[in-house]
């Protein structure tokens, strides 16, 4: 069989409710050269069959009944070790990819042969038009100087496969290895920012993120980016570093503060426990943030 463009890469576990509209929104892709890969993380319910029934009727869908259950992103780098194409993209069992998503991303990413993979978000990037070769210090600065640009999933990425392999896939740190993987490849890698509206999330009570659970490991997160300011390789530097450690320090203190304001004294404890500050850098950073849309924007030349 032919090699395939992309690699759509479908993760499923429990989601009998929603998996049949999120299979027919990438058969129903205007670039049809792809696979789909579906692999089901041992449900329970009837998510299994219904992907097996899609298989029956479009050569293009495979499906993997795992062995046993692998978690999210344990589960993610298993389907991706099963991609034959030459690009990778996520997509969540409980998603709707819109006709357009693959082509826009495809188009993009391989007219920037100097990204590792692109990104979308689900509004415009801020600061100047897309699409942008985000450089490792752009992407720094766009996350801790600007108003983020960490906090989008896995979905929302087009991968080159052999790259993808290379940065050796998703640690599995719980419900936010997608940050931690952003913050460590984008010190090193260029990526590739592209316009916006390619698909629809879906918010539904199912989801682990709506859960009480979800504040404590959203703790626990805190601590990559403090991590990722201290590590050797940050592309930040001089005063910027020393106010984007400050404007984490405040976010931080911020969730604590609101925690304690709603009686959730173990969470607010939680957030300061995984910051990952000192007592000393605490009383040296707590400061007021400074953040500016502009930040992590190509700069015109002179």
């Amino acid at each position: 069989m032919p090699v395939p463009l992309v690699s759509v890469l479908l993760t499923a576990y429990n989601r009998e409710r929603y998996i049949a509209a999120s299979i027919e929104s990438v058969l129903a892709q205007s670039c049809g050269d792809f696979e789909l890969i579906i692999a089901d993380d041992r449900s329970s319910d009837g998510t299994l069959s219904i992907a097996r029934e899609y298989a029956r009727r479009d050569s293009r869908v495979r499906v993997h009944a795992n062995e046993r259950n692998l978690g999210d992103y344990g589960n993610r780098n298993y389907a991706a070790s099963l991609a034959s194409g030459q690009f990778l993209k996520f997509h969540d069992s409980d998603d709707i990819m819109y006709p357009h998503c693959l082509e826009v991303m495809v188009r993009y990413l391989s007219a920037a042969p100097s990204a590792a993979f692109a990104l979308s978000a689900h509004r415009a990037w801020a600061g100047a038009p897309s699409p942008i070769v985000s450089t490792p210090y752009l992407s720094y600065q766009r996350e801790f100087l600007g108003f983020g640009m960490f906090n989008q999933g896995p979905a929302n990425a087009l991968f080159r496969t052999e790259t993808f392999n290379r940065l050796g896939g998703f640690a599995d740190l719980g419900p936010h290895s997608d940050l931690a993987f952003w913050l460590r490849v984008c010190r090193s890698v260029n990526v590739l920012l592209i316009p916006a509206d390619l698909y629809w999330y879906r918010v539904h009570d199912g989801q682990h993120l709506r859960t009480l659970q979800a504040a404590f490991d959203q703790a626990k997160a805190a601590g990559f980016c403090w991590d990722a300011l201290n590590h050797p390789e940050c592309p930040l530097s001089g005063a910027e570093l020393a106010m984007a450690r400050r404007n984490v320090a405040f976010a931080a203190a911020k969730l604590a503060l609101r925690a304690l304001k709603t009686g959730r004294v173990q969470l607010a404890a939680a957030y300061l426990r995984h910051s990952g500050l000192s007592t000393r850098e605490w009383a040296r950073y707590l400061r007021p943030p400074r953040r500016a849309a502009a930040a992590g924007a190509p700069q015109p030349a002179a």
